[in-house]
């Protein structure tokens, strides 16, 4: 069975291709978290018991919230873009060029715009559960994300389009 598991996570189609970006962003998603909640705890250890009890929510001011918004956001962005490269799509182009990256960090930054405004919407204007607003947010993005790269970056040479789930069973 971890055979099969294997070979489809390693296979050509639009669904494998989907399934490792997934699993990329959960990996940056994590470690996005993780910066995030580590600034929160350095701007104000006093206000958590312990380093864990971050992920039950509090009350950090909005500077906190934004600072670890965008250093969690830069840590992800960074094992992001290493594993889309190494791992994620089957291309050989433009992604692994100083102009990739730069494309990259910026279709990011539109990313990280709106999980920003909607940061301080959702959390500072209507007081939503920074963790709560931190999990959909990061859902719209991760759909943001993957259409973005898919067209403007990790597109196949000339304009080829990846194989679908339908020709490979055929």
């Amino acid at each position: 069975m971890f055979d099969k598991v294997k070979k489809f996570i390693n296979g050509k189609t639009l669904s494998a291709e989907i399934l490792r970006f997934v699993l990329v962003g959960g990996i940056a998603t994590v470690i996005d978290f993780l910066v995030m909640a580590l600034t929160l705890y350095l701007f104000a250890p006093e206000n958590y018991p312990d380093f864990l009890s971050i992920f039950a929510g509090g009350s950090p001011t909005p500077l906190a919230a934004a600072v670890g918004t965008g250093a969690g956001f830069l840590a992800g962005l960074a094992a992001n873009y290493f594993l889309s490269v190494v791992f994620v799509y089957n291309e050989e182009g433009k992604s692994k060029t100083i102009k990739g990256f730069l494309l990259f960090a910026v279709l990011s930054a539109v990313g990280l715009a709106v999980h920003e405004a909607g940061m301080y919407l959702f959390y500072t204007v209507l007081r939503i559960n920074e963790w709560i607003v931190k999990i959909f947010l990061t859902t719209v993005v991760l759909v943001y994300n993957y259409l973005t790269r898919k067209i403007f970056i990790f597109r196949k040479a000339g304009g080829e389009k990846p194989e679908n789930d339908e020709e490979e069973t055929r």
